[in-house]
């Protein structure tokens, strides 16, 4: 509560301060804002910035607070823990602790594409890194419209808020920061305590230490994890950012006399630096991020969905027991095989590598999702099969789903197996695409590469 009422009273000087500089350049002419904004010390990026947190963000966090539940509590979080990399963990775990979330898909599209933050630390392009993480959050924002586009519109205003959040922070990137966040040089010097690693510091100062490399693009159901454990690379980076001032102690000079360009008679046979002399003591280590975590197997039955997680090396599972109502999840297995037998309503198969599974029918859809070297069997029927974010999928269908749509994006290496002559014919899905513009529309088709 008391940090709750230290946030309000922050944000009630902000407003006030907001709402006198809307009278003053109200006063002012037109031709005197550049003027007031460098008189007030406040660069035009911060301003941009400023604007986009009083119109974007506040607007997804009203629509938030209408929605209520579970999203509610999931920004609360996001607006009160410090520093970004402990609010990008929050986020996450709190995403995977309500798996069974009525919201679960709206959690999930903040929780994997909120490392967008971290686009501070990206260079020399952070816009496309945000669009990435945009993308991701997409993949979830669609299903919440599917669920929800004909019968209650406040879920279709939350979607648009919070999509509407990365979209003007490209634009903002674009604008202000289009190769990476940049430090004015001509203003006031920052300390090396506050300025941003890889910035530059102001005239007089030597140049920070370079940044760690960025952080890649996450796939879209890991974090369930963005990815479903923080990746080390990400903690890597949010630890060093976290050490403020520390991040340089392990730095040393290096005298003239010591640089092997300015003295050739130091450089070693084979092209190596012999050590100098001096001993130094080495700064202090970065954070070393914790060990996977090791989760207990699950294989039941939830409600109507069956939850098959954390199973390695079983080659004996079986759903026997089935109804046209139930859904099985399919999380975090490895080097195993699951079979089911009946009819299903859907099946997800969800951050899994080397794993088998064979299924009877299926009503709805069968997704793949974040995996990796899936073998699957339709013994019946299945309208669609959909494949995302993974890389190796083999798809063996019977006789009767040779009507199976199969919808595939950013992944790899996937074959579709056909029955032909009592056999199997292997067929690979395009992974390339030609798109044209034929006067009036653009026109994409498989891409035939030529040996």
């Amino acid at each position: 509560m008391a940090e709750m009422q230290g946030l309000m009273e922050r944000l009630e000087r902000v407003v006030g301060r907001l709402e006198s500089l809307s009278a003053e350049s109200r006063r002012c002419p037109l031709d005197c804002g550049e003027m007031n904004s460098a008189n007030r010390g406040v660069a035009p990026s911060v301003e941009a910035f400023d604007k986009l947190v009083n119109s974007m963000v506040a607007e997804f966090l009203r629509k938030s607070r209408v929605l209520a539940g579970d999203v509610e509590t999931h920004n609360d979080a996001a607006a009160l823990l410090k520093p970004i990399s402990e609010k990008i963990q929050e986020i996450q775990a709190f995403r995977e602790s309500n798996r069974g979330s009525a919201m679960f898909n709206h959690l999930s599209a903040v929780s994997e594409s909120i490392p967008a933050l971290g686009w501070v630390a990206v260079s020399p392009k952070p816009g496309p890194y945000v669009k990435e993480m945009n993308d991701a959050a997409t993949f979830y924002t669609n299903r919440v419209l599917k669920d929800y586009k004909h019968s209650d519109s406040r879920h279709v205003d939350w979607v648009k808020s919070y999509l509407d959040i990365w979209s003007e922070l490209q634009a903002y990137i674009k604008e202000h920061h289009t190769t990476g966040l940049t430090w004015s040089t001509t203003g006031p010097v920052a300390s090396t305590a506050s300025a941003p690693s890889g910035l530059s510091t102001g005239p007089g100062l030597p140049p920070p230490p370079p940044p760690p490399p960025p952080p890649g693009p996450p796939p879209l159901f890991e974090n369930e994890g963005r990815k479903e454990e923080s990746s080390p690379s990400r903690s890597a980076l949010f630890a060093q950012l976290n050490q403020g001032e520390a991040i340089a102690k392990g730095l040393r000079h290096v005298a003239d006399d010591q640089k092997t360009h300015k003295n050739p008679s130091l450089r070693a046979p084979g092209g190596q630096t012999p050590s100098p002399a001096k001993s130094y003591t080495p700064g202090p280590k970065s954070p070393q991020p914790h060990p996977p975590q090791r989760h207990a197997p699950v294989f039941e039955l939830e409600g109507k969905k069956w939850r098959v997680e954390y199973q390695e090396e079983r080659d004996d599972l079986v759903i026997s027991e089935t109804e046209l109502k139930q859904v099985a999840y399919i999380f975090k297995c490895n080097k195993s095989t699951l079979q089911i037998k009946g009819k299903i309503n859907s099946i997800i198969l969800d951050n899994c590598k080397k794993f088998g599974l064979v299924f009877d029918n299926v009503v709805g859809i069968v997704e793949v999702i974040n995996s990796r070297d899936i073998q699957m069997q339709v013994m019946g029927r299945v309208p669609t099969i959909s494949i995302n974010k993974t890389e190796g999928c083999h798809v063996y269908l019977s006789e009767e789903a040779l009507d199976c749509e199969i919808v595939s994006a950013t992944s790899s290496e996937m074959n579709v197996l056909v029955p032909q002559a009592g056999d199997y014919r292997e067929f690979p899905v395009p992974e390339q695409f030609k798109t044209i513009w034929d006067g009036s529309k653009l026109v994409t088709e498989p891409a035939e590469i030529m040996a």
